[in-house]
């Protein structure tokens, strides 16, 4: 990822909830319409893959909040390196 990119990912990762929804939506309609459908069924696979290791027992749940603030301090430590 570019300096530039990493500029911007770091300030839209500290905007309010709603803009950065706005923001995700705008970034994947500007994909090209074969990638954003690969996308959509990678992120499928990848829920079933998720479903199916918690109701075998090889994983546990947290909360959606807890993983996000801990995947934001993950992405600003990143952008501090």
């Amino acid at each position: 990822m570019s300096s530039t990119a990493k500029k911007i990912l770091h300030e839209a990762l500290a905007l309010p909830e709603e803009d950065r929804v706005r923001l995700a939506e705008h970034l994947l309609d500007s994909v090209p319409r074969e990638t954003a459908e690969m996308l959509e069924r990678a992120w499928n696979e990848e829920a079933l893959r998720r479903a199916e290791a918690l109701a075998d027992g090889e994983t546990t749940a947290i909360d959606g909040e807890v993983a996000l603030t801990r995947l934001e301090n993950k992405l600003r430590a990143l952008h501090r390196r």
